[in-house]
Formats: structure tokens, C-alpha cells, sequence
């Protein structure tokens, strides 16, 4: 399987990666979204298009793979609620 991800706008690059066949294509877009996003390194909007969903299903959809769309982390909540 190859997927691209390509340019949408000007700010963005063009990456083309080779994976298995068992790799699930919208899944492993989310996961990069979703790290790129929780590192700060792309925008909410930024990682739905990478991911290919609109900006709401992408944050409705990002705290499943434990990413905070407030920038808080489970421990930093933690702290907030018991101290």
C-alpha cells in the first residue's frame, strides 16, 4: 500500500510512504495526525487534513488515542483534580 499525503495548501509538503497491505490506510493517517497535533507540530485543522475528515470529526475523533484537544495531558488532569 502507498500512501499519499498530498499538498492542499502551500504550507503543506508532499510525503509519500510505502506500508503493508495490513496496515489500515485511515487509521495510520489519524495516528500521525494525532501525534503530529498532540506535539504541537500541526494545527487541529492541519491534522484533520492529514488525517482526510473535517476538523470536527477529527476532534470529536483524537481523544481516542488519548490526545488532549486542550493541551493538557491525562497526568496534568490528574494533578488539576486530585492535587
Amino acid at each position: 500500500m502507498t500512501i499519499f499525503v498530498t499538498e492542499i495548501h502551500s504550507y503543506m509538503k508532499t510525503l509519500t510512504l510505502k506500508l503493508p497491505d495490513s496496515v489500515d490506510e485511515r487509521e495510520f493517517k489519524m495516528q500521525l495526525a494525532a501525534y503530529l497535533f498532540e506535539k504541537g507540530i500541526l494545527s487541529s485543522g492541519q491534522a484533520a487534513e492529514i488525517a482526510g475528515m473535517t476538523k470536527r470529526e477529527f476532534i470529536e475523533g483524537v481523544g481516542k488515542y488519548g490526545v488532549s484537544i486542550f493541551g493538557e495531558t491525562l497526568e496534568d488532569i490528574n494533578k488539576i483534580l486530585y492535587g
